[in-house]
């Protein structure tokens, strides 16, 4: 695990913004349902067996672009409430058109990571169109899956000017896409902790989850990935470098929580009305789900515990049976334009790839008066849309599995969240 920060107090600040959107929280099920028995059922209900495709080779990479052609019309696949809207319009989107003559037909067509996978696979795995150029993916089993199987085109990065000048450095090269070869990111989110301060003074630690004067108070989540980050967390192991033998320690610490009797459930989003009643009293938490809780007057806080906490990422990839990848492609450089970056991370306020945005928010600000200028800065000053180094430093993503590596690691977690 990385060097232990002290936690940053103004995270408990950044909570008391009022501006939070609602948006679904189908966003965060990515996680509550791609449990590693929902992955291998999306796969073996379709009939179709995987077979894992090699890395892309560079003159591959050249030689399949060196075709492509734009087309003016793109299709986007996205998750609900995922993006810029006015009057049911997207202006980020009407401008992509204007600039670039690029028409796009933009669908809410993710409700959650193992149905929508489930419906493309067998596409995907036939050569079929599936009816989009560009989707959007958050990274764990399914993207990994998508990726080993060669379900999806990798980039060419000559075409991504943007993204190059303007990404984050801690957003390019990711573990589970080394080199942003075939994605890169959207938006992000954390998981952290979340607590009722009516019964909890003070959270800084992971392991105030493991407390026993919060007996029977604690909630964990049920999806394996998530708490297993955890349980690496308690133990000073880095998810991203962990190993089988990481995995059972692990296991054994968050099997004795359980077996104590600290943990009164195993949640999905249902974590959020429990400790609001104060059925639980400190649990796992997504920073979005607090974000809407805060914002409707709920006395809830929210820290990255010192020893980590699990950054998740969205991340805009391309289908292999993409009609329109340069148009597509085109997209994704796109929003890398610090004025576009600004568009979407005022209406999404999720953390923003394109960190330069921030200055351009606090300009927007400016210019804006009563709550919206309140919002507005609220969200340019938010360490959760804008992470201080301290706070990336502790941030882990989930360990990139192989197709292999997913029944261990399911043989692992799964029992103790399910059993």
């Amino acid at each position: 695990m990385s060097h232990p920060m002290h936690q940053d107090s103004s995270l408990d600040a950044a909570l008391l913004r009022g501006m939070t959107r609602p948006r679904s929280v189908t966003r965060r099920d990515a996680f509550r349902l791609a449990g590693l028995s929902a992955a291998g059922l999306a796969l073996t209900a379709c009939g179709v067996q995987g077979k894992k495709a090699a890395p892309p080779q560079k003159d591959a990479v050249a030689d399949y672009w060196a075709s492509k052609k734009k087309n003016g019309t793109l299709r986007f696949a996205n998750w609900t409430l995922y993006i810029d809207k006015e009057d049911g319009r997207s202006p980020s989107l009407e401008k992509f058109t204007a600039d670039t003559g690029i028409k796009v037909t933009y669908t809410e067509a993710i409700q959650d990571t193992p149905s929508f996978f489930g419906k493309i696979q067998p596409l995907l795995a036939s050569g079929t169109d599936i009816g989009y150029d560009v989707m959007v993916i958050t990274n764990g089993i399914h993207l990994s899956k998508a990726i080993a199987l060669g379900y999806l085109v990798p980039l060419d990065h000559s075409k991504l000017p943007n993204f190059a000048a303007n990404a984050a450095e801690k957003v390019k090269n990711p573990t589970w896409d080394p080199n942003n070869t075939y994605t890169v990111p959207w938006t992000a989110g954390l998981t952290g902790i979340a607590y009722n301060p009516k019964y909890v003074d003070e959270v800084t630690s992971v392991n105030d989850l493991w407390n026993p004067k919060y007996k029977g108070k604690v909630g964990m989540m049920l999806d394996p990935q998530e708490v297993a980050n955890f349980g690496m967390f308690a133990e000073g192991i880095d998810p991203d470098k962990s190993t089988e033998a990481d995995w059972r320690k692990a296991a054994a610490r968050l099997q004795k929580q359980r077996d104590d009797g600290l943990v009164r459930k195993y949640y999905e989003n249902d974590y959020v009305d429990a400790l609001a009643r104060g059925d639980i009293w400190i649990t796992m938490a997504w920073s979005g789900d607090i974000f809407q809780q805060v914002a409707e007057g709920k006395d809830i806080k929210f820290v990255i515990p010192q020893e980590g906490g699990t950054i998740w990422t969205d991340n805009l990839c391309i289908p292999k049976t993409a009609q329109n990848p340069l148009d597509a492609l085109t997209y994704m450089d796109y929003v890398y334009q610090p004025k576009i970056a600004t568009m979407l991370v005022e209406a999404i306020n999720y953390i923003t790839p394109v960190p330069s945005t921030k200055d351009l928010v606090l300009a927007d600000a400016a210019k804006a008066s009563g709550d919206d200028k309140k919002s507005l800065e609220q969200l340019a000053n938010s360490p959760m849309i804008y992470p201080a180094e301290a706070d990336m430093a502790r941030l882990r993503s989930f360990r990139a599995l192989t197709i292999a590596e997913e029944k261990v690691f399911e043989s692992v977690f799964q029992p103790i969240t399910q059993g």
